[in-house]
């Protein structure tokens, strides 16, 4: 089984800040730092350090900085599927304060006129059985079509729609929705988190995650649901905690690890990111998520 992951790449800045500027305010960093980020790259390299079979699908600008994101993505999956737009690299600037919240904002015209279906050899590649894992990158008309060439292929579909698109996607076609808190609420209007799962649900996704940051996560499908609590650790970093959660996850799933399990794991995973500076950077190593891995008993793979 392959998991085919379809985003975005760009080039992360992230400044170190005592607190983040208020509207007009200008501060000077603590530190600063330049690293591999987007959703998509997030996802895919978070699947990867998992061991699973995966390939990514992404735009990278055709200049230095997409040929530096190219390299570096190079080390750390073997199938790698990129356009080359004659465009700038996609960038993104990440501002993180002593507690670790962060703001981000993306200059993202790449992704934004990414089309696979249209542009690469993804639907022929794919296979019955394998797993597509999209994040909200993408043109929302275009994540909506391969979601739905993927179902109609018989593959398993996982959406997490961050950014969330200005119009709502057909969540029928999504096998397992992650999101977090402000998301669930803002596609459903509850704020009562079992409440916001139930009418996601209820809008045709198959099984749910919605994740809790410090307080874990809620997986709820048709039959019930359960709490997946999270080991507490100090926050230096939030950025891209949802990503390790959301490719890790994925990538035991794709293993064969019951989704109890992979939930499990993935949650370990994004405690570990969270207590360490950076976004790609601080995700755990291969060697840690096999660690991780081997707490499993041998009938939980």
């Amino acid at each position: 089984m392959t998991i085919h992951v379809v985003g975005n790449a760009c080039v992360d800045t992230s400044f170190r800040l005592e607190r983040l500027p208020q509207p007009g305010e200008t501060h000077n960093a603590l530190a600063a730092s330049e690293g591999i980020g987007g959703k998509g790259a997030n996802q895919a390299v978070a699947a990867a350090r998992t061991g699973a079979k995966m390939t990514f699908w992404a735009p990278v600008g055709k200049d230095a900085a997409g040929d530096w994101v190219e390299s570096q993505l190079a080390d750390e999956i073997a199938d790698l599927r990129l356009s080359r737009p004659n465009q700038p690299c996609d960038r993104s600037v990440i501002l993180v304060d002593r507690g670790g919240e962060n703001a981000i904002v993306t200059a993202s015209a790449c992704a934004e006129a990414f089309d696979p279906l249209e542009t690469s050899d993804l639907s022929s590649v794919w296979r019955a059985g394998d797993t597509l894992l999209m994040q909200g990158n993408l043109h929302p008309d275009v994540t909506e079509q391969c979601l739905k060439a993927a179902q109609m292929a018989g593959l398993f579909t996982i959406l997490n729609p961050s950014p969330l698109p200005a119009s709502p996607l057909d969540l029928s076609l999504v096998s397992l929705l992650i999101v977090n808190r402000p998301e669930a609420e803002a596609l459903t209007g509850a704020t009562d988190i079992t409440q916001a799962a139930g009418r996601l649900l209820a809008k045709g996704v198959q099984t749910v995650i919605i994740t809790l940051g410090a307080a874990g996560a809620l997986v709820q499908h048709a039959s019930g649901h359960f709490y997946i609590t999270a080991e507490k650790r100090d926050a230096v970093d939030t950025s891209g905690a949802g990503d390790c959660f959301a490719g890790t996850l994925a990538g035991l799933a794709a293993q064969g690890v019951t989704l109890a399990d992979a939930a499990r794991l993935a949650t370990q995973a994004a405690a570990i990111s969270v207590g360490r500076a950076g976004t790609l950077a601080s995700f755990p190593t291969r060697a840690e998520l096999a660690a991780l891995t081997k707490t499993l008993k041998p009938k939980d793979m």
